[in-house]
């Protein structure tokens, strides 16, 4: 059964990113608190447990997964171009997949070599917007609606 296993925010652009153990996210404002919010297709960020340890692996390091920067982690559940247009269930919380969470520099000044890792097979995470809002904590269940 696939599990929502990390909520994060940050305030700021490239401003620090803080854990929660539950969170309000809504349209208007995407998670509670995060300064890319408002609604867009890159309103909230998803990453794969799986995904994010390939990464890793390839580094041969164990980096805390807020290193990627990403609102939601999920365990149990990767993500392909096959993914957009899906839409991510936790709770009443409902997000559509818009595209895939492209590696950035910020990954290369956060860990050499982080950045290339992320690139294959959508490692990265994947790109949402709230298409219905919802209450969500650790410990959630995960449930993709596929939209094909």
């Amino acid at each position: 059964m696939a599990t929502l296993v990390g909520i994060a925010y940050r305030l700021k652009s490239k401003g620090e990113m803080y854990e929660r153990s539950n969170t309000t996210v809504t349209p208007e404002r995407g998670v509670e608190k995060d300064y890319r919010g408002h609604p867009h297709n890159r309103q909230v960020t998803v990453l794969s447990v799986e995904d994010w340890q390939r990464a890793c692996d390839e580094l041969k390091l164990d980096l805390h997964w807020t290193t990627r920067r990403a609102n939601l982690l999920v365990e149990d559940i990767s993500f392909s171009p096959a993914s957009v247009g899906d839409v991510i269930k936790i709770g009443d919380l409902h997000l559509q997949v818009t595209r895939e969470t492209d590696p950035c520099h910020r990954m290369e000044e956060a860990q050499r070599g982080l950045m290339k890792a992320l690139a294959p097979d959508w490692r990265g995470g994947a790109c949402c917007r709230v298409i219905r809002g919802g209450n969500i904590a650790l410990g959630d269940s995960v449930d993709v609606i596929i939209e094909k």
